[in-house]
């Protein structure tokens, strides 16, 4: 599929979400979405196996939605079902706990129309909720809590960018962000971030990030696999992947070592 630049009318946005027992919480993921005032755009609601009132939450949303269910399967499938089903040239994911600034949508598809080789425009990520005695020790960027962190929900996507890169392993329930981030920096997909908020991203007892660790085996398993991709296509030595962070258009020689 090739890259379109986004002239003229505003580009049709897809927006995905995977659901899985948040009837606490999607109908503020949903508003937050309508919130942006933005059209054209559609609203993709994947439920994956809730057992508790999510569905019955969905269907008081009222019209623009398009909800399936599916047995449960993890995220990653969830969001390749949203993916396929997908009529717009962008796509933009938000787990069902969490929500989107106004104006997100605006802000970083204005972006990513001024440059038609930029694939993925991410931003910067606030915590809110329940922060974890772990979250603690983050050294956030300021006092609010933000800053820079792989998450899907942060970004908008060239639909195309997934036919080079590739879907989510759903073999992974967690960590498939990272997984997906990996491939794309390893085929030189072009990402920028930018400085402003486009992510509200919830801590709760819940939440399947609330289970994830540094020592994960599914973090341990996909940089395994990273390297053996970048060791097969060099066949010497191994160059790491370009730093996420010098993907910051605020500053794109900065030096970090948090690979």
């Amino acid at each position: 599929m090739k890259r379109r630049k986004i002239v003229g009318n505003p580009p049709f946005v897809s927006v995905v979400i995977p659901a899985y027992n948040c009837e606490g919480f999607i109908a503020e993921a949903v508003e937050s979405i309508r919130r942006q005032e933005y059209g054209p755009m559609e609203i993709i609601i994947i439920d994956d196996g809730s057992t508790d009132g999510t569905r019955s939450c969905i269907k008081k949303l009222g019209k623009g939605i398009r909800y399936v269910y599916q047995l449960n399967s993890g995220p990653a499938a969830a969001r390749n079902r949203g993916i396929g089903m997908a009529k717009g040239d962008v796509v933009a994911f938000l787990d069902a706990d969490d929500y989107w600034p106004p104006g997100k949508l605006k802000i970083q598809l204005e972006r990513m129309n001024r440059d038609p080789e930029v694939d993925v425009v991410l931003g910067r990520i606030r915590f809110t909720g329940m922060l974890r005695e772990a979250d603690k020790r983050i050294r956030f960027e300021s006092p609010d809590n933000t800053m820079i962190n792989i998450n899907l929900g942060s970004g908008v996507f060239r639909k195309s960018v997934f036919d080079r890169v590739g879907l989510f392993d759903e073999s992974l329930r967690h960590y498939e962000d990272h997984d997906w981030f990996l491939r794309a920096r390893e085929k030189g997909i072009s990402i920028i971030i930018l400085k402003d908020i486009t992510l509200y991203y919830r801590r709760n007892e819940n939440s399947l990030s609330q289970r994830k660790t540094k020592d994960d085996p599914s973090l341990i398993w996909i940089l395994k696999k990273s390297l053996d991709r970048r060791r097969k296509q060099k066949k010497a030595h191994v160059e790491l992947p370009s730093n996420f962070f010098d993907f910051d258009v605020e500053d794109m020689s900065r030096n970090n070592t948090g690979r």
